[in-house]
């Protein structure tokens, strides 16, 4: 391609930028430039009672909340109109990708999927921890 930048020819010794040299070994945690390295999926520690620093998903959200009431909307495949399906329920427990909530009049507990999910309503005044924030709040 015309003006495109080419490599030129590689001379013996001679190593790719990040590139290591044989047998020398990488710090463990780290990565090339000193860069640290974090495992996907883990967290970085909060203070008790505090999310990890660098999240503020929904499912940290209703974890902050467990044991609130709340009403999940949500919409299923092939049904003719959204908002299909309406769960009220004590918030029991909240996943990356499910919820799960019981209905205290009948003791059935329901295993909701996220990927369901339209929206979430409480009856009460919410727990929420925003990461720049610095602290939990309530919000009303």
């Amino acid at each position: 391609m015309p003006g495109a930048m080419m490599p030129g020819p590689m001379m013996p010794g001679q190593m790719m930028p990040g590139q290591m040299m044989p047998g020398q070994m990488m710090p463990q945690g780290q990565m090339p430039g000193g860069v640290p390295m974090v495992p996907a999926g883990s967290t970085i520690p909060a203070g008790p009672g505090q999310l990890p620093m660098e999240q503020s998903y929904i499912e940290n959200i209703l974890r902050l909340n467990l044991g609130k009431t709340a009403t999940i909307y949500a919409t299923y495949e092939n049904n003719s109109e959204w908002n299909a399906k309406i769960f009220k329920g004590v918030l029991e427990a909240a996943g990356r990708d499910h919820i799960i909530i019981s209905d205290p009049k009948t003791g059935m507990r329901y295993l909701l999927l996220m990927v369901n999910v339209d929206y979430i309503t409480f009856d009460e005044p919410l727990n929420y921890y925003y990461p720049l924030a610095g602290t939990p709040q309530q919000r009303e």
